[in-house]
Order: C-alpha cells, then structure tokens, then sequence
C-alpha cells in the first residue's frame, strides 16, 4: 500500500535476512536489527542464530507512530552473546530510509540492501504496511541496552577490531584491545557482564596473535578459560564460549606444536558437536572446521599407546560419524594406538578391537577405493604380527597372506606403495614357512624382499625395515637348506639395518634380536667366541632398553637362552646352562607374550632338560602343561579346542615323558598328576561346563547359582560359536566367549575362597585322584620314549612302580602293529582254526607286560582273585588288547592250564582316572529304568555297507531285557542321527548296533552310520543326556583314539562317558558278526540274571564283571586254538 505515512501508524515486520557477513570475520552469537528513530526511541530485533548459509529467520512485527519523524535508520548488527548482551554488537550494515520508500513496497514482503560488506550486500526481507494509529504504538521502544560507557566504549572496540580485520592497522588493534581491557575492568569478579567482556578482550587478542602483532597467547587463552567458567552448561552463550576456548588452543598448537591443546581441542570438539546442531553458522564455519582440523592434526601425531592417547583417538572416531570420508583413517589411527598398547601389555582384548576396527576400515574402501591396499594391509599386520603371535590361529595366518596379496595386486610396478606390500607379504611367507616348512614359500619371500630393496636404494628412510626383512628371509632360509652363504649376508644385512635404526627407535629391540639369533646360528656352525659374545651383548642390550612388561622381552630371553646354550655346547661350563635354564624360565614366564609362544618354549625347556640331565625338567613339563590347558581353555569349542592342541602335535608324548621323568626322579605321585594332567586335557577343560555342584550349594548356595548359571552361558556360546563362518563375526563370538569365561574364571576364584573349595577345578592332585582306586587298584601303562612302565594305584598308600626293562616305546608300536595284523588276518578265518599269530602275541603281552603287574598285585597289594581292576593305558598302549593277556600254556608242574588275566581280576578300562570319579559321582540307580535299542543296517550314502545282522541283533537285546524294563528300538527309517540323539536324552540304558567310524585326522568327527547322515562324536559331547547309564556300543573302532592330540583319549566310548553314562562297553577292531552275537547274547543275560530277586533294579556297575563272564563264554565257543 502505497500513500503519505504522516498521521498514521506503521507495522513492521522483519522477516529474515541473508548474506550477513560479519566484517570482523569473528563468529557471531546470533544476529538482530535494529532501529533508531532519534536519539530517545530505539527497537531492538529478538537475536537469532545465523544459518549455514549467512541468513537468518526473525518473525518479528512492531507497529511504530510515524508522525513524529519522517525517517529511520536501520541497521544489522551482530551480537556476540545470546543471553544477555554487552553493548549493541558489531555493525554489519547501516542504511537510512524513510517511512514512505518502506511505504511504497505495499503490502507485499520485499527485499532491503544494504551496503557491501567484503563485496556482498547484506539484505533483509521486510514487509510494513499503514495501520490505525491506537495510541501506545511505541511502547516497545527502549533508550539503552545496558550502561550506556559500558556500551559505547565496547561498540568502539567492536568497531576498531574490524577497521583492524580490514585493514591490518595494528594501531586499530591496539584501540580495541584498550577499549576491551576498559571495560573489563569496570566488570570485576561477579559482575554479569564480565564473561561477556573477557570473552572480547581475549578474541582481539588472539587474532593479533595469529597475524603476529600481538604475543603471550598463554594469557589469552587463560582469559578464555575464565569466561568459560562463567558459562554454565544451561547457559545459552555455553557453546560459543566452548567454541573460543577451542579456538586458541588450536591457533596455539598450530604455531607451537603443544600436543595437550589437540587432546583438549579434541574433546572440546565432541561437546561442540552435542551443542551444535546440523545447519547453524557455527557449527559449519566454527565447529566442522575445527573438527576437520582437529582430526587431520591428530592424524600426524606419533602413535601414543597411554589411555589417555587412546581415549583421544576414540573421541576423534567420534567426530567421524559413518559416511565421512575421514572415518577409515580415524578407524585405522586408533587401531594402530591399540596395536601399541598390546605390544606394552598383551591384552587381547586390544588387539580384538583393532582388528574389528581395521575390517570396518576395509568395508568403507572397496574396490577402487585409492586407500584400500592401506587398509588391506592394515588389517593383515593387526592379524599376523598381534593375534596370530599372540594365540596361533592359522585362520588369522591364511587371512593375513589373502591380504597381503590383494594389496599387493593393487599395487602393480610404478606404485608408490609396491616397496611395502612386497615388503609384507614377504615377512608372512616366512611365518607361514616356519609353520609348515614349504620352501617355496621362503624362495618367494626372499625375491620379494629383493625387489622391494631395489625400491629403496640407499638413503631411502626405510631401507632398514626391508634389510632385516632379507635378512631375516635368508636366515630362515639357512635352517632349512643349511646354505652358509645365506647365513653370512643375513649376518651382513643385519648389521646394515641397525646401523640404520635410530638408537631411540620403539622396534630396536626386534632388530637386536634378530642380529643376535643369527650369530648364534653361525656360532653353531663355526664355533667363533666373538660370534656368541656379541649375541649376548645384543639380547642384555634389548632387555636393558625394554619395560618389565614388554612383550619383547619374551624374545630377549628366548635368544639370550639360545646363546648361552650354543656357547655351553662347545664350552660345556655348567654356568651357561643354569643361564639357559634361567631364561627358558623367565620366557616362558612372561604373563604379556602370546600362549603358543611360551608353550612351544616350555616344550624346548624339557627337551634341553632331558638331554643335559637338568634337575629342572620336571618343572618345565609341569609350566608347558599349565600353559597349554590355559591356552586350550581360550577356544570357544571343543574341535577348536582339539585343533589347537594338534598345533603342539611335536609334543604328543608330552604327558608321558613327564610323568617317565618323575618316575626316573622317584616321584611317583608327581607321575600320576602329570600324565592324568596331559591325558584328559580336553576332557578336563569340557568338563568345566559340566561340573556338579551339589556339594557347594550346601556351602554357599549363590556361589553355586551364579557358577551354574555362568557355565551354561559359557557353554551355550561355545556352541554358538562353532557354527560361525564370518571371520567378522567369528572374532565377535570370540571376544565374547572371553568375556564370559572371565567372569567364569572369576567365578571359580570366589569359589576357591570358601572353606574346603580351595582346588575346586584345579588339576587334580594324587590324593584326589586316588579316589578313582576306591573299589579296586588302577594300573596306569607308561609309553615314553625314555622309558615304559606302569603305575598301580591303589585304594591307600603310595601307588606302586613296576618297570618294564626289556620294552622299549618302538617295540610297543611294532606290538600294536602286529596285533592289527594279526586281527585283521583272524576276521578270514573260521571259527575251528587255530589263531597262532594271536596266540603268541597275547602270550608276549603276558609275560612282559600284565604279569608283572599281576605279581605286584597279588603279591605286594594283596589284590584278592576275582577282585576288580581297572586299566588305564596310554599311547600305544591303548590299542594293545591288554586285558586279553593270556600265557596259553600248561603249568611248570602239569597240573592244568596257567591262568590268563580274565580268569584272575575283572577288567575295565577308563580314559582317565578323573574320568572314573566323575562317573561315579554321578552314580545313580533310576527307579523307572528306560532302555532303548538303535540299529542301523542299512546307513545312508558312503557310511558303510548293509549290516544284515543289525536287526536280528535288536531282536535279540529286546528278548533278554526283563519285560518289567520299558524297551524302546528304533532302527530303519527313525534311526536317524536326530532320533539316535533323542533316544540318548530320553533313556537310561542305550545298546547301538551299527558301522562305527573312528577319524583320526578329526576325532571329533569319528561317528556312528545312521539313516541320513552320521551321529558324531562331537554331537554326542553337546548332547543332553541327563539320564544316562549304561551303553553298549555294537560296532567297531568305538574305543580307538586320536593320533595327533598329545596323548588325549578321544574316541567315540570316551565321548559317551564324558555325556554322562557312567559305563560304557566298545571295541578295538572289526568285530566278526557271529562273534558280537556270542558275546551280546552271553552279557545281557549274565547281567540280567538274578534281576527279580534284587528288586528289579538294573545296575550298570555290575557291566564288567558280566562282560568279563561273557568274554569267558566266547572263548569256549570260539577258541583261539
């Protein structure tokens, strides 16, 4: 609406403004507009906030009588405080104008200009239009905004410090700070306004200092951590506040370096970041600048392993939400802190996080990605170098080379990172060589480290790295192919490369070593004393530089023993063997190097102790077990478990040989604790999960809730866990399994506290295990390589020694050879002829083996005839029919035949003495007994041939099973490996009859032929059988066990009593059809008898006397001769 404005009222309405540059370039709390109609009547916008994009919303209307003055001026003015203000802010643009130009627009909004400010005009959309004058139209209007000195002397410094920004005049600079130091001292300590006028003081300040015309920023920032102060976090100026502390210290660390203002800058940008919302000025021109900044400048600082270092380079992850482009650097920086700090302490709960940090890295670089070859590579350092060397998983190994492949294939010839992909890959080919011994992968590593030499001639800063890598390639090389040659120019390079290693340098112990080993290599090889003099000069050079808990102490020791045992075999001075023994101490010792480490060291210990007759072999076959139980309970399953016991597989005879040299040593109690220890290793470590808790719930009812609720939790993500393929998702499941076995591993501690719990699951001592001889004397058969014997423990006493002088450990496996032999020839032959291979066999197990045993039984124990005894063999004692001892000949005075074994004790085996106490703790006699009859002749495809007897077999149990007993058979069709494990829950009493399996590459999969697909050992160790008795397992290879674990009893009969039947019958070798029925038919009705008279009780105790009746039966129908 157009027309005069004389006379009448006009409304205004400010509706926003746009390109509002503030000349001083300073960031503005919020904008405002204001209005000056004479020197009495003023109107003052409401404060906004600026947008991203230099505009601002108001809204505001005030209506204004017109008459009085036929101009206005107005203008747009920044204020640094929201909350309340000091003086009228800075002038962004001033213009004078008149009600009727405001009046000609109508009433339609219009666009105001205003003069430039650095080349842009400022502008503000109004709209005004003529109102009905009402008479207290200007009662919004006000004189001041506070002391009016205060004002003007602020306004003038406002004033002055952009004329400054402008024009770069200090003296302008030098009247704003007076002006701004004026006022601050007419606002002491309390005043409202002194936040406000620190906050301006301090910020001409500083941008004096970083134009250098002003110095002390050390003061300036003081004075902006006393505003901050005054801000509380409610208060409406907190993130501006916030915003200029971070400012200083930024502009000083940017000048002088101090890297505690970017720790501080850093986390002052995360609450920046919480107080700033997405859109507003500050937070796109102040905050994400400062954030871009803050990270880059973290980026390039050194790798700080503190916690605090690692709390900052998380807060910086933080402040790289997923989808910026600066999130796989910030992801990788913190991996590589953690990487650190693993190296320093060994928790593996670090080197887990960096490892998910690195894939998490490697999924935001995919194919293309220019840094996807350093992610790569980043990922395969943090598997090979930390975890891999920490726990041996050669899941971890085999990814790490699949890596470092890929990275190298995307760096061709002429990349700028070639040098160090071959440089990586290489160094895992010689990890993996020392694995697995192909030479082809040490070739290949060795011309990899060739070329990436070429690529950093001399004075490259790296050329040091790729030397050791050489060199290091050559020396691995020379153990295998003993070429001197290699040895000398490993030797050679090595000196080079710590030539070149800065004596300060994190990783100089590395190359000490590695210099160290070589010279002891080539000592070896050509006695030279300065070679081993400077081999252990070097290693007490790398232990002096090393913290206490460093895990490359480990290594220090490792070579340090190597040197003094080198030395003492050419010098024989019995004072570098106490020094070689004291290192493989401290080695194996050292609580932040990984458990393969140290196991394969103590593994050494024991043979460096053997060989020399060293008083302390048997505590290094006492730490190797302890550490091997340790790292086996690490696994989150059982196969995982077995796999990586197999990884020590060099020292399978472990147990034996320990408990052989405690027996040399006259401890023969030490003897029984070790081989017990190393036999039933994963059967002990399983049985954490399932260990009964009767007896603690009456000492301490919680206790024994919370360990039986944390040993289901721990067993449920073991099971869990075994089912995964992801490695992602693998190593989640796997830092998750540790997190609860540590609160399980807790758990336990607070158990061994109460009263008469202090070896709750702790290897059992002799005395525990004596417990196992309590209805009868268990023999315990030695096969060592130093020597074979046999342990008789008996119900009370010391356990008793009888040595096997004219056998040795090969003549025991040519006797277990021999014995396969000969059965495999008895299976062709008919039941009338002779068996004289057999024969003479069991006569030498007779008379060298079971009858000494016999005399000291008889004779020293007083073991009555008819007595039970248990046999507990080991190694290749185990596949030896040993109760089958028999002299088959006639007594010296002719008075009838020598009685065999059978005829004089009832026999049964066990795997472990633990093993028998545990069934017997969980002895019990069901009032509703259940049997139940599986049979599978005709298994599913490639599990074996048609049994055509399986049936007639099931038949046959099912008639000599008293008919008050509920009977249950399921074969054909429901024989499935789901229904055979329902019928194990769901029954008290299990007979199977079918093909068994025995795997000895994995044991855990031997298995039973079922109609769709095998039941294995391994599902048999997960099932739930809490009713379990009795079995009797029909079929062959059910008590045959695994070669390559050390010494464990993993066969598919042990696997039954672990799920808790308490008595299991299996065989050795293929069992001739006829002769399973023979034996069937005679100990289920040998067993059976009587039953009515006994209360129709079935006794599963009473098994082996009934098999031993049985066996006795056979032999009379199908003689051996």
């Amino acid at each position: 609406m157009s027309g005069n404005s004389e006379g009448r009222s006009v409304r205004l309405e400010v509706i926003s403004g746009k390109n509002l540059d503030v000349p001083s370039e300073r960031i503005p709390a919020g904008i405002y507009v204001f209005i000056k109609l004479d020197e009495t009547r003023r109107w003052k916008s409401t404060i906004r906030v600026l947008s991203s994009d230099n505009a601002v919303a108001w809204g505001d209307t005030i209506t204004l009588s017109s008459h009085a003055s036929p101009t206005l001026s107005m203008e747009i003015r920044a204020s640094f405080e929201l909350g309340r203000t000091l003086g009228n802010g800075e002038l962004i643009g001033n213009l004078e104008t008149s009600w009727d130009d405001l009046l000609d627009h109508g009433d339609e909004p219009f666009d105001l200009s205003f003069p430039p400010v650095r080349g842009v005009h400022p502008s503000l959309t109004l709209k005004v239009a003529s109102v009905h004058a009402c008479g207290n139209e200007d009662s919004q209007l006000y004189v001041s905004i506070v002391d009016c000195e205060f004002a003007r002397r602020t306004d003038a410094g406002h004033t002055r410090f952009a004329e400054y920004m402008a024009s770069k005049t200090v003296s302008h600079l030098n009247d704003a700070v007076e002006n701004f130091q004026s006022v601050l001292e007419q606002c002491p300590v309390g005043h409202p306004d002194r936040g406000a006028a620190l906050t301006n003081h301090a910020w001409s300040r500083l941008r004096g200092y970083i134009r250098n015309d002003l110095g002390d920023i050390d003061s300036t920032t003081s004075l902006f951590r006393d505003a901050l102060a005054l801000r509380s976090q409610d208060h409406p100026d907190h993130a501006l506040f916030i915003y200029h502390l971070t400012a200083a210290l930024i502009w000083r660390n940017s000048k002088e370096g101090t890297v505690v203002d970017i720790h501080e800058s850093v986390r002052l940008c995360r609450k920046l970041l919480a107080l700033c919302s997405e859109g507003t000025y500050l937070r796109r021109i102040g905050v994400d600048c400062f954030v871009d900044f803050v990270i880059c400048t973290c980026n390039n600082l050194p790798i700080d392993a503190s916690d605090e270092g690692i709390q900052l380079r998380r807060i910086v992850l933080e402040l790289c939400p997923p989808g910026r482009q600066d999130r796989p650097g910030a992801l990788n920086e913190l991996s590589r802190s953690l990487n650190r700090r693993f190296s320093q302490r060994g928790g593996i709960d670090d080197i887990d996080e960096s490892i998910q940090l690195h894939r998490e890295a490697v999924s935001l670089c995919p194919e293309g990605h220019p840094d996807r070859d350093t992610c790569l590579n980043n990922l395969a350092v943090s598997l090979i170098y930390y975890r891999f060397a920490h726990q041996g998983q050669s899941e971890d190994l085999n990814e790490a080379i699949s890596l470092y492949e890929e990275a190298l294939r995307l760096c061709p010839i002429g990349h700028e990172s070639r040098d160090s992909s071959l440089d990586n890959l290489g160094g895992a080919l010689v990890i993996r060589f020392n694995q697995r011994g192909d030479i082809n992968d040490v070739n290949r590593a060795i011309s990899l480290h060739r070329e990436a030499l070429v690529l950093r001639p001399p004075g490259h800063p790296t050329r040091y790295t790729t030397l050791n890598n050489l060199a290091l390639a050559l020396r691995t090389g020379y153990d295998k192919l003993d070429a001197s040659d290699d040895l000398n120019e490993a030797i050679d390079l090595f000196h080079e490369s710590l030539r070149l290693k800065q004596h300060d340098h994190p990783e100089r112990h590395v190359y000490l070593q590695n210099l160290s080993s070589a010279l002891c290599s080539r000592f070896t090889r050509t006695p030279k004393n300065e070679d081993v003099e400077e081999a252990i000069a070097l290693c007490q050079e790398s232990l002096v530089a090393l913290p206490s808990l460093h895990p490359g102490r480990y290594f220090s020791y490792v070579w340090l023993r190597e040197a003094y045992l080198s030395r003492y075999r050419v010098q024989h001075n019995p004072a570098d063997l106490s020094f070689t023994v004291e290192n493989f101490r401290l080695a194996s010792r050292h609580p932040t190097q990984g458990l393969p480490q140290r196991i394969i060291g103590s593994y050494n210990w024991t043979v460096v102790a053997e060989q020399h007759g060293h008083g302390s072999a048997l505590e290094a076959y006492a730490t190797f077990f302890e550490l091997l139980d340790t790292h086996l309970s690490t696994r989150s399953s059982t196969t995982s478990r077995r796999e990586a016991a197999a990884a020590f597989h060099y020292a399978r005879t472990l147990p034996l040989d320990g408990a052989s040299c405690a027996l040399r040593r006259h401890n023969l109690q030490k003897a029984v604790e070790l081989v017990e220890q190393g036999r039933g290793q994963q059967w002990s470590l399983a049985s954490r999960l399932r260990t009964p808790v009767e007896d603690l719930k009456s000492a301490n009812s919680r206790l024994a809730h919370d360990f039986s609720e944390l040993s289901k939790r721990v067993s449920n993500t073991a099971q869990g866990s075994a089912a995964i393929i992801d490695r992602a998702a693998a190593d989640l499941a796997a830092t998750e399994y540790r997190r609860i076995t540590e609160q399980w591993d807790a758990a336990v501690a607070e158990i061994r506290n109460v009263q008469g719990f202090s070896r709750f699951l702790l290897p059992p001592s002799y005395d525990d295990l004596q417990v196992a001889a309590r209805h009868g004397p268990v023999i315990i058969l030695i096969a060592s390589r130093y020597s074979c014997n046999a342990i008789i423990v008996p119900k009370s006493g010391e356990p008793r020694h009888v040595p096997f002088p004219s056998l040795a450990l090969a003549d025991l496996e040519m006797l277990k050879v021999n014995f396969a032999r000969a059965i495999r020839h008895a299976s062709h032959m008919g039941p009338m002829e002779s068996r004289t291979d057999l024969i003479v066999l069991l006569r030498r197990i007779w008379d060298e083996i079971m009858l000494p045993i016999v005399k000291v039984l008889m004779h020293d124990l007083k073991v009555k005839p008819r007595s039970r005894i248990w046999l507990c063999p080991t190694a290749a004692f185990t596949s030896i029919p040993l109760h089958a001892a028999h002299p088959s000949r006639t007594k010296a005075d002719r008075s009838g035949r020598e009685l065999c074994l059978e005829d004089i004790y009832i026999c049964s085996y066990t795997p472990t003495l633990s093993a028998l106490i545990r069934a017997r703790q969980a002895m019990t006699i069901h009032a509703t007994p259940s049997f139940v009859a599986i049979g599978q002749g005709q298994p599913g495809a490639g599990q074996g041939t048609v049994l055509a007897t399986v049936d007639s077999e099931l038949e046959l149990v099912n008639t000599l099973v008293p008919p008050h007993i509920k009977f249950a058979s399921l074969s054909g069709e429901e024989a499935t490996r789901a229904g055979a494990l329902e019928a194990l829950r769901c029954n008290t009493w299990v007979h199977l009859a079918c093909h068994g399996k025995q795997d000895r590459e994995q044991p855990y999969n031997s298995r039973f032929a079922m109609r769709d697909k095998p039941l294995t050992l391994l599902d048999i160790m997960e099932n739930d059988t809490p009713q379990a008795e009795f079995a009797f397992l029909s079929a062959c290879h059910t008590a045959v066990g695994d070669e390559e674990t050390p010494d464990e009893v993993i066969h598919l009969a042990a696997g039954l009593q672990f799920s808790g039947f308490k008595s299991v019958i299996g065989t050795l070798w293929v069992v001739d059809d006829d002769v399973a029925k023979h034996v069937v038919e005679a100990f289920y009705t040998r067993l059976f008898k009587g039953l009515e008279e006994e209360g129709g009780m079935m006794d599963c105790t009473k098994a082996a006397s009934a098999l031993n009746h049985a066996t006795y039966t056979v032999k009379n129908k199908v003689p051996l001769e």
